[in-house]
C-alpha cells in the first residue's frame, strides 16, 4: 500500500525569517507521520534555513526546491544546480510545474533533462503534469498529461523510478478555486499508473505515488484521497497557513 504524501509549495511567498515561523508553527502540529508522510518546498533562499530547522528536531519531513539547472556548474549567471540543492540539506525537487511551462516556457525536453540532472544526483523527483482549460475543453486532457509523462521521464532507468512521483495538475485548477471531481481526478491518476505499467511495469507503477495539486483544501481532501490512484497532494496556497495545512495533513485522523 502507498503512504500518502501531503507536499507544500510555498512559491515565492515568504522570506527566510517567515519560512522559519511557517515551519516551526507546522511542527508544532500533532501528526501521526506513521500514517503520512510530508514536504515542503520553500524558496532557495530559505531552503538551508527550513531543512536545518526540521533535522535539528528531529522530523522526517523532506525539504524541497522548486526548480533546477539542468546544469552541474559554471558561468550560469541566477541558476542554481542539483548539487547546490543538496548542500542546503533538500531532498527533493519539484520539476516541470505548471507555472514554470506555462510562464517561463520550459518544455518537455528541458523538463526531462531537469528530471535527469536531478536523480543523476541522488535528488528524488517531483514530476508535474497537466492539461489546461483549452485541452480539456478538446477532449485531449488524458493525451497531453501522458505524452508529459512519457517525455518527463524518458531515459529514465527503472531502477530511479523509487525517486519519482508525479503530481496531476490540472492547469485551470491551480489557484482557481475550481477542483477535478474526484471521479476526473482519479481517471487521470488511473491512466497516469497504467502509462508508467507500460512504461516501467506493473510493479513499479504500483509503488510511484501520484499526487493531486489543484486548489487541494481541507473540506475537499478527504473525498480526493478515498480514491485508489490518488497517493497524496501537491499543495500551493493552503500550505502557507500552519493550521490549514495541519488539517490537510492529518485529512485520515
Amino acid at each position: 500500500m502507498r503512504k500518502p504524501l501531503i507536499y507544500g509549495n510555498w512559491k515565492m511567498n515568504l522570506n527566510m525569517q517567515e519560512s522559519a515561523d511557517l515551519i516551526a508553527s507546522m511542527l508544532s502540529i500533532k501528526i501521526d507521520y506513521t500514517k503520512v508522510d510530508i514536504g515542503v518546498a520553500p524558496d532557495f533562499c530559505s531552503l538551508a534555513k527550513v531543512a536545518d530547522t526540521i533535522r535539528s528536531m528531529g522530523y522526517d519531513i523532506s525539504v524541497g526546491a522548486q526548480n533546477i539547472s539542468v546544469e552541474e556548474k559554471g558561468a550560469f549567471t541566477g541558476e542554481v544546480s542539483a548539487d547546490m540543492v543538496l548542500s542546503t540539506g533538500a531532498d527533493t525537487v519539484i520539476v516541470g510545474h505548471s507555472e514554470r511551462r506555462a510562464i517561463y516556457k520550459e518544455t518537455n525536453k528541458e523538463i526531462n533533462a531537469k528530471v535527469r540532472a536531478a536523480l543523476r544526483n541522488n535528488l528524488k523527483v517531483i514530476l508535474c503534469v497537466g492539461e489546461s482549460l483549452e485541452e480539456r475543453e478538446a477532449s485531449v486532457a488524458k493525451d497531453t498529461v501522458l505524452y508529459q509523462v512519457g517525455m518527463g521521464l524518458h531515459g529514465v532507468n527503472m531502477d530511479r523510478m523509487n525517486k519519482v512521483t508525479i503530481a496531476y495538475e490540472p492547469v485551470w485548477a491551480i489557484g482557481t478555486g475550481k477542483t477535478a471531481t474526484p471521479a476526473d481526478a482519479e481517471e487521470i491518476h488511473a491512466s497516469i499508473r497504467a502509462h508508467l505499467s507500460k512504461m516501467f511495469g506493473p510493479v513499479v507503477a504500483n509503488k510511484v505515488r501520484i499526487l493531486y495539486g489543484g486548489s487541494v483544501k481541507p473540506d475537499n481532501v478527504s473525498a480526493l484521497m478515498m480514491r485508489e490512484n490518488i497517493d497524496g497532494a501537491l499543495v500551493g496556497g493552503a500550505s502557507l497557513d500552519a493550521t490549514t495545512f495541519g488539517k490537510l495533513i492529518n485529512f485520515n485522523s
